[in-house]
């Protein structure tokens, strides 16, 4: 089967070559998803059987709730583009992906499932990404309602691991937390933002990328399948835990700005029924494997 992945040289389609090096990658150097018809001629000229949707554009806390503009008209065209392309050039196989962030901000219960996608708006820290990942949802429903085709997508928690992207002002606090603390020196103090208490769910980014394949096979409903692992920590466990890794003797100071969702949880117990044999890294090796990539990346660097 001939497959293609968009976002090939994003954090998940990098990880993800290593494990389906036969697939085709393509990025934004290749194609201009924002643009409708350079994708359709794309596919009309490859011809694949499926498309992996994982073009997005992503930041952090901060860049979200900075530039919500940038990022609804850059997602909401991307997904729009993909899927319609997709239709109207006769691939028979999409799978997407969406985001927890899609999620409410405040649910009934904890962990939420797939049927709270769309009880609530999102947290306003990332409003405008995740209406962008609700509308990618809605419209998978409808082209697999109207056109009948086997359309579907799946919803990861947070991601971390090697490969991510380690910008402090831009990136996620796994990887902003991993270089601030690797930096500092003893006895300093280290700031993030935030209170420290939010609770979120890290999906080492190689698990996603081990499940990607299977769900292409196994996954064929409208359901939007969350996947997450168990552990739901909160960011000041989290910068504990990665503190004791690094080693380093710092104390942490939260500056009670843009402490974002307070949680958003959500229950796996759908997608084990669909892959009922896998197993998730735990968060503390998952970490140990991330910080070791980075000390070799910046190693290599220097």
């Amino acid at each position: 089967m001939k497959v293609i992945v968009t976002g090939g040289s994003g954090f998940v389609g990098k990880r993800l070559q290593k494990i389906k090096p036969e697939w085709e990658y393509i990025s934004s150097w290749d194609v201009n998803l924002l643009n409708y018809y350079d994708f359709a001629d794309y596919l009309h000229r490859e011809r694949p059987d499926a498309v992996i949707h994982l073009a997005a554009k992503v930041g952090g806390i901060k860049d979200n709730a900075e530039h919500p503009a940038d990022f609804f008209h850059a997602n909401s065209l991307i997904n729009s583009n993909v899927v319609h392309a997709c239709y109207k050039e006769g691939v028979k196989r999409l799978l997407a992906s969406l985001s927890t962030c899609a999620f409410p901000d405040i649910v009934h219960r904890y962990p939420f499932s797939e049927k709270d996608l769309l009880s609530g708006p999102p947290a306003e820290t990332n409003r405008a990404y995740g209406f962008t990942k609700r509308a990618l949802y809605i419209q998978l429903q409808s082209y697999r309602k109207q056109y009948g085709l086997d359309y579907s997508c799946f919803c990861p928690s947070n991601l971390y691991g090697p490969e991510d992207h380690f910008d402090t002002e831009k990136s996620h606090f796994i990887p902003a937390a991993i270089r601030k603390i690797h930096e500092a020196k003893n006895d300093d103090v280290v700031e993030f933002w935030g209170t420290g208490t939010p609770l979120r769910q890290q999906l080492y980014i190689d698990d996603l990328c081990k499940a990607i394949p299977e769900l292409l096979d196994e996954h064929h409903t409208d359901v939007p399948l969350i996947v997450a692992p168990d552990e739901n920590l909160s960011i000041k466990e989290m910068a504990v835990i990665c503190k004791s890794i690094i080693g380093r003797r710092v104390q942490f100071y939260f500056n009670g700005n843009l402490d974002g969702q307070y949680r958003k949880d959500g229950s796996n117990l759908e997608f084990k029924k669909v892959l009922p044999s896998f197993e998730f890294t735990p968060f503390k090796r998952g970490l140990q494997k991330t910080y070791e990539w980075y000390k070799e990346s910046i190693n290599n660097r220097d």
